[in-house]
């Protein structure tokens, strides 16, 4: 019998649009969900909002940033894999790792939010480490312009991470909390790429445009959008040729 998320993955292909993902308990909404095809089948990327992602392939599930806020994480399936970007409360929260998490769950961390994970793989910029047999690159993720305070950037060179997941031979990269930074140009193959526009804490409209043709995604995903106008930035967007941005409920 072919397991549940597996069911999912080929209902949602076969729909070939996307639907409503998996209905979560009580009176918390569906989340919506697409299916995108590998050479090791079907990807299915659950958008639950803000900075949080559900990734299901090949029988397993990888839950990125969890956030109670975001959902009933008690209902969605457990991780074989979670990956926490930096330490802030809307990416590090211990109840929803706690909630999707099971005996054998791995956790992959940078390194300053490892500090309050138990038994955490920590991931520097640069570092690339098989987790639940899916390859993970840790990629920088820092602001340059916009800061706390002069000198004080929301988030400093060093202590976050992106990461560059290999699903089969589809690559998809989730940028975490940055502005656009030097070390993209050296992002290669990029499939899938989920970027974040959310003010004053990670790009403008603008420079996620420039983030955007200088990976060359085929698809692009904005998130982790905050008041962003949608309709202005899918606007702007139009003027990269061979890149599909997808505009989901990512606030």
């Amino acid at each position: 019998m072919l397991k549940p998320s597996i069911l999912v993955g080929i209902l949602l292909f076969a729909l070939c649009l996307p639907v409503a993902g998996l209905a979560q308990s009580g009176s918390s909404p569906a989340k919506q969900a697409d299916a995108l095809p590998t050479d090791k089948g079907d990807l299915v990327i659950t958008f639950l909002g803000h900075g949080t992602l559900m990734f299901q392939w090949d029988g397993k599930v990888v839950h990125v940033d969890p956030w109670t806020s975001q959902g009933e994480y008690s209902a969605l399936p457990k991780a074989d894999l979670i990956l926490v970007t930096h330490e802030h409360r809307d990416h590090l929260d211990a109840a929803a790792i706690k909630a999707v998490s099971k005996p054998g769950t791995i956790i992959g961390s940078s390194n300053k939010a490892s500090a309050t994970l138990a038994d955490a793989v920590v991931l520097k910029n640069g570092d690339t480490k098989e987790l639940a047999g899916i390859l993970v690159d840790a990629v920088p993720a820092y602001n340059i312009e916009h800061m706390r305070s002069p000198g004080n950037p929301f988030h400093p060179k060093g202590q976050g991470n992106g990461y560059v997941l290999h699903f089969g031979k589809t690559r998809v990269y989730v940028a975490g909390d940055t502005e656009v930074v030097p070390e993209m140009a050296a992002l290669k193959g990029v499939d899938v790429a989920f970027l974040p526009v959310n003010l004053p804490y990670t790009m403008t409209p603008f420079m996620l445009v420039d983030a955007a043709r200088m990976i060359q995604p085929k698809i692009l995903y904005p998130y982790h959008t905050g008041d962003t106008d949608m309709d202005k930035l899918a606007a702007l967007l139009k003027a990269l040729p061979g890149v599909e941005t997808r505009i989901r409920p990512m606030k």
